[in-house]
């Protein structure tokens, strides 16, 4: 059987963010690629890339376990010096995205957003099984979603409760940069992290 190839995710020091000087023989950070260091440190001079890393480190730094994550979104928002913000939300939030634009309207900014079942499309016009159709017939269109919200010029959009995966392509093509309010889970309320708090005692099933 072949070794498995540990990585960050198999260390619990987390000496890198220490700065300290004991580091696991499989340590990333000891072990790091020089050239791809390099290429991705060369990255944040380009504005864009340093602008947005300046604001998350002063938005983290300024308001540190203060601000929701709503209040960091308008805040990093602000830093970066967006107007315009784009919302791309489930249908089945559209309370919740409705509640955060006019929030986020409150504060300045203008708001556009677009519902994941916008153009009403059917799923099998795209080759998804007819099987999907359990779940009701018209498709979600993450991709639509992006292209509107490019053609609206958005400064950032905010993902709120798209599907595990259409959110994924909703990232790829969005020109503008795109920051969560909302992770779906439609089993734990939204809060993901609740199956890895409890993988242990009530969620133990995802481990077996």
């Amino acid at each position: 059987m072949e070794e498995m190839r540990r990585s960050c995710i198999d260390c619990a020091t987390q000496n890198c963010n220490k700065m300290d000087k004991t580091y696991p023989s499989f340590c990333l950070t000891t072990g790091m690629d020089e050239e791809v260091l390099q290429e991705a440190m060369e990255c944040y001079q380009e504005e864009p890339n340093h602008k947005a890393m300046v604001a998350a480190a002063e938005v983290e730094f300024e308001h540190y376990c203060q601000y929701t994550r709503v209040e960091e979104i308008m805040e990093f928002a602000r830093k970066i010096g967006a107007k315009k913000i784009g919302i791309a939300t489930c249908v089945g939030l559209l309370r919740e995205s409705r509640t955060l634009a006019a929030i986020f309207r409150k504060h300045g900014f203008e708001v556009f957003g677009i519902g994941c079942k916008a153009g009403t499309q059917k799923k099998t016009s795209v080759g998804i099984p007819e099987k999907c159709n359990g779940v009701g017939e018209n498709m979600c269109n993450p991709i639509l979603q992006a292209k509107m919200l490019n053609k609206e010029k958005t400064d950032l959009n905010v993902v709120v409760g798209l599907c595990v995966g259409h959110d994924s392509l909703f990232y790829k093509y969005s020109d503008a940069l795109v920051t969560t309010a909302v992770t779906k889970d439609r089993v734990l309320g939204h809060n993901p992290v609740a199956a890895l708090y409890t993988a242990d005692s009530y969620y133990s099933k995802l481990k077996e």
